[in-house]
């Protein structure tokens, strides 16, 4: 079973940048899928971006697309989201997710098995 744990989050104004991170542990050899997902209370969770450990391939959804970056460091078995220029609609509890997956990465959540526990990013004036 894999642990994932995201830090990172906090209080930023419009405008400002972020980086969030996904350390991972427990994990077996392989390549994985890991994703970044944000949820709303009362909205349905979207899955924002994801990079796949070992192809290096990325996903980015239309509502992050130029503005956020993800990377992994292999070495530190951690996933990094780079948020540049927030907007108060960023607003969320952010989580990673990760999954065995030999090639590309998706943002669908039902093809992941492990999540960390949260961390929240307010953008606000």
């Amino acid at each position: 079973q894999v642990q994932l744990v995201e830090s990172g989050g906090g209080l930023v104004q419009p405008g400002d940048s972020l980086r969030l991170s996904c350390a991972a542990s427990g994990y077996t050899s392989g390549a994985y899928a890991v994703a970044w997902f944000r949820q709303v209370p009362g909205k349905e969770r979207e899955g924002i971006s994801c990079i796949n450990t070992k192809d290096g391939w990325t996903f980015y959804a239309d509502s992050v697309k130029g503005r956020f970056t993800i990377t992994r460091d292999n070495a530190k078995s951690t996933v990094y989201l780079q948020m540049n220029n927030l907007e108060p609609e960023d607003t969320a509890v952010y989580y990673c997710a990760a999954a065995r997956k030999d090639y590309y990465c998706s943002n669908w959540d039902a093809l992941y098995d492990n999540w960390g526990q949260g961390t929240q990013v307010t953008v606000s004036s």
